[in-house]
């Protein structure tokens, strides 16, 4: 397309929109109350004051700007600065206590004047009008306020400012604007939306009308992060374009690396699936202590341990995590689920991954993380960590739990199964009349692999694999038969 494009500075928008906003076209920004609207549009203007040296213009019809001014300190933007040096110039058209008292027809002309003077003054290139909802609100005539609207659009095209228009909605789902008619003044239209799944809120934004111009399709989930602001996880603009590793890595455990070959891919991604009490714990923490040879800087995030816990248990299999700690080479973190949502996990993954820098990944258990999000949100969640992992070259083990003591799938490896590389089975098996635990490598891109199930111990040693169990089929289906 040949409409030039204004980076926002708003780095995964960047990416989603395919270079930022069409340059001199208004935008409108539709969203339900706690959207982010305001907030959005604010970074825009911030963005592209410290980024890019593009002074802006924040026009408010609702809130006081005194208000914004408290509102956005949190994000660390020194807006008091910014006013003096003549980057950031308020307009404030806020309602005030009197009552409004209309007499003859609505006319923005003496606004449009202050506006134009404001861009011209301080040389905008940004602007922000929020929201124009509130016009709506205070003068009945729809049409009259349509047409005074569009002119403030022309003359914001006339100026070549790139601008960012909000306004409500009333439905996330529903129609684009609460009165129907507010997405016609803008060449473009985005929708932010704060949807309640499963008691739980989750904002997503999406591009609906870049007229004349290119831009990634679908919703993008996103979360607000102190100092940061919006942060979108930009799903569908995700390539697949990660590099493949020969590399093998130990898995800590001898024998499994004699079942896969040698070892793990570096960069690979790992399942182990299993029940309770199966030994997927002890599996990541012998994948973990396997890293203490290569002298390899681990990350172990825990969702239903916590630290103590973790390495009490790690030394009753012979491993002592906690010195791996003091020496620098782990790093655990252990939190419940609920107390963020799966974008901020996501955030908060990738911020210690790059401050931490591991060559291995424990997630135990990712099961864990189902609990309260939709089906999508937790889809989504694991492509963007698997591929923000691949792309860094990280080793990668997921846990999850089975639902079954001695069969089934889990809840979530319907999700995970076809973006994994190595899938690890660990199952209770019924043996001469005693339950006993098993493991198979059903899966493992790229290399041979021993496909037989072979009995396992855990001791004070950690885990011992035995010779594979013959003579009996149907063992992983729960429906044993003796040859």
């Amino acid at each position: 397309m040949s409409i030039p494009k204004l980076q926002t500075g708003i780095v995964a928008f960047d990416l989603i929109s395919e270079g930022g906003l069409p340059m001199g076209r208004t935008t409108l920004l539709a969203g339900s109350s706690g959207s982010a609207k305001t907030l959005f549009a604010a970074q825009f203007l911030a963005m592209g004051i410290l980024k890019f040296n593009q002074n802006g213009v924040f026009v408010t019809f609702e809130e006081q700007v005194e208000d914004i001014r408290n509102d956005l300190k949190g994000f660390g933007w020194d807006i008091d600065l910014w006013e003096s040096e003549g980057k950031w110039t308020f307009i404030d058209a806020s309602p005030k206590e009197e009552d409004v008292i209309t007499i003859g027809e609505f006319d923005l002309s003496a606004f449009r004047i202050r506006l134009e003077r404001a861009i011209a003054k301080n040389n905008a290139q940004r602007v922000v009008i929020d929201s124009i909802g509130s016009i709506f609100t205070h003068f009945p005539e729809h049409n009259i306020i349509r047409q005074e609207m569009s002119k403030v659009t022309m003359t914001l095209r006339r100026v070549k400012a790139t601008a960012l228009i909000t306004t409500e909605r009333t439905e996330e789902y529903g129609a684009i604007s609460r009165y129907g008619v507010e997405e016609f003044l803008a060449d473009n239209v985005m929708i932010l939306r704060n949807v309640l799944t499963n008691e739980r809120r989750r904002r997503t934004i999406e591009i609906l009308k870049f007229r004349g111009s290119n831009h990634v399709k679908g919703e993008s989930p996103f979360t607000i992060v102190p100092m940061q602001a919006v942060v979108i996880v930009p799903i569908s603009a995700m390539k697949l374009t990660q590099q493949a590793s020969g590399q093998r890595v130990s898995s800590g455990v001898r024998e499994l690396d004699q079942m896969c070959g040698g070892g793990f891919f570096k960069g690979s991604i790992v399942l182990v699936s299993g029940a309770t009490g199966a030994g997927k714990t002890l599996l990541a923490s012998n994948f973990i202590n396997g890293a203490k040879e290569s002298q390899e800087r681990c990350l172990l995030l825990a969702f239903e341990e916590s630290r103590e816990q973790i390495f009490r248990n790690a030394k009753g299999w012979g491993q002592d995590l906690g010195q791996l700690e003091a020496d620098g080479l782990l790093k655990v973190v252990s939190t419940y689920p609920e107390v963020c949502s799966l974008e901020d996990h996501l955030i908060n993954i990738q911020e210690l991954v790059k401050e931490f820098k591991p060559d291995r990944i424990a997630l135990d258990s990712i099961s864990a993380l189902t609990r309260n999000p939709s089906e999508k949100g937790f889809q989504e969640f694991v492509v963007a960590l698997t591929n923000f992992l691949k792309h860094d070259g990280v080793t990668t083990m997921l846990t999850a739990t089975t639902h079954m003591l001695t069969g089934g799938a889990s809840i979530t490896e319907g999700d995970i199964a076809t973006i994994t590389d190595t899938i690890i089975l660990l199952r209770y098996v019924e043996l001469t009349g005693e339950m006993q635990r098993s493991i198979t490598v059903l899966k493992m891109r790229g290399s041979r692999h021993d496909a037989s199930i072979r009995q396992i111990l855990i001791d004070e040693e950690g885990m011992q694999i035995g010779r594979p169990i013959t003579g009996i089929s149907g063992l992983l289906s729960n429906t044993p038969i003796v040859a």
